[in-house]
């Protein structure tokens, strides 16, 4: 990628480490209100992180699908399957992964199905499968049709899910209990193989949901072409203020379009409600448009746009470490205390590091979480930091 869009590097930087800094509190107990997921309705910056991602996803997808036409289908579906296939079974294995856990004093195969729990099992979809399914079929719009069809394709995959969610849905269509996307994964994946986190069989990353999650990527790669085609302009300034005064303008639409429609189609994350997609793809291109302001037209660069550019050189990788490292370390066992019925507890070497030094910092045992995260953070940032000194970048 040309200097000129360093700006999309470090968006995606920043995503990706924002993503690893929620998803690893030193305690899920213990976490400030702006890195926790909303309830149900809503959006906190959290929420953000994610749909980020899928639409840095669509931006990195704008430069390399021209190529891509130019080589015709037969290396397209060649190259776009292949990744899909390998970022999904990434995902799947990194589920099972590390395929044994500690059980009664011994550690006992992870199975695909319990078969002491016939109703507990390996999850199927999560982070990475979406993100492969979403790029297989945003890959598939963008090389097929043209701009001004996607577009009409996109509001219509928007509309048709509402509709779906009213018609299909049971009480209230938009809750947990009503959502109809439950029913479709169940039918589908089995009680099994779906996410329990909500008390109750519900994936976040279900397959009903994933549709409108594919927009996402689609309103990242409208950006990514739009800011492209005008750095092909020439070196001259004035075609980059133009390009960030139109995308403010979008951005401004689609936040208050996505508000405005969250009045009677909530805004939701863990459904992907389509004012979901609305106001967050808003919010990312705003975001994108400062990023650029800066970096692009101002020439900042400093440790802090280094630090999250170097997340954005390896982000599949470094968010696939940020699941394998704790999950390999949590098969070594530091005796920790006794429970209640006097036998020996026990934690993995992070749970100690987070207990035994992180926890001890004086305040609300939420700053001991936020610290540890934090360490977490920084040490994949070494790893992205030697990786990128030494010119090795991980690409699916």
């Amino acid at each position: 990628m040309n200097q000129r869009y360093y700006s999309l590097d470090v968006f995606r930087g920043a995503t990706v480490a924002l993503m690893i800094l929620v998803n690893n509190p030193g305690s899920w107990s213990y976490a400030f209100s702006p890195l926790k997921h909303a309830p149900w309705h809503g959006c906190t910056p959290t929420d953000l992180v994610f749909p980020f991602f899928l639409f840095a996803v669509g931006n990195a997808m704008a430069f390399v699908m021209p190529k891509l036409q130019v080589q015709g289908p037969n290396l397209f579906w060649k190259k776009v399957l292949k990744r899909t296939a390998l970022i999904f079974l990434i995902g799947l294995l990194l589920n099972w992964y590390p395929f044994v856990q500690w059980s009664n004093e011994a550690l006992s195969l992870k199975y695909w199905v319990n078969p002491t729990n016939p109703a507990s099992g390996i999850r199927i979809l999560g982070v990475l499968q979406r993100i492969a399914l979403c790029y297989l079929f945003a890959s598939i719009l963008v090389y097929f049709f043209k701009t001004k069809t996607i577009i009409y394709l996109s509001a219509s995959v928007l509309v048709l899910y509402w509709l779906a969610c009213v018609i299909f849905g049971s009480h209230d269509p938009y809750s947990l209990q009503g959502w109809f996307g439950t029913k479709v994964d169940m039918a589908v994946l089995h009680t099994p193989h779906m996410y329990k986190g909500e008390g109750v069989p519900f994936d976040p990353e279900g397959l009903a949901s994933t549709f409108t999650a594919v927009i996402q990527v689609v309103v990242g790669f409208l950006v990514g072409k739009y800011i492209r085609q005008g750095g092909e302009t020439g070196e001259d300034q004035r075609p980059v203020y133009r390009t960030i005064s139109a995308l403010m303008v979008v951005a401004a639409i689609l936040t208050l379009a996505g508000l405005t429609w969250g009045l009677a189609f909530p805004i939701n994350k863990k459904i992907w409600t389509s004012s979901f997609v609305l106001y967050t793809s808003g919010l990312a291109i705003t975001t994108l448009s400062v990023l650029i302001w800066f970096l692009e037209v101002k020439g900042v660069k400093n440790s802090v746009t280094k630090f999250f550019d170097v997340f954005g050189k390896n982000p599949l990788f470094i968010f696939v470490m940020s699941a394998l490292i704790p999950k390999t370390l949590s098969l070594i066992r530091i005796e920790h205390g006794f429970d209640e019925a006097g036998k020996p507890s026990y934690t993995s070497p992070l749970g100690w590091f987070y207990s035994a030094i992180c926890a001890k910092f004086p305040g609300p045992p939420e700053v001991g979480s936020f610290i540890y995260a934090i360490c977490f953070l920084s040490l994949l940032w070494i790893i992205c930091y030697v990786m990128d000194r030494k010119k090795i970048y991980v690409k699916v």
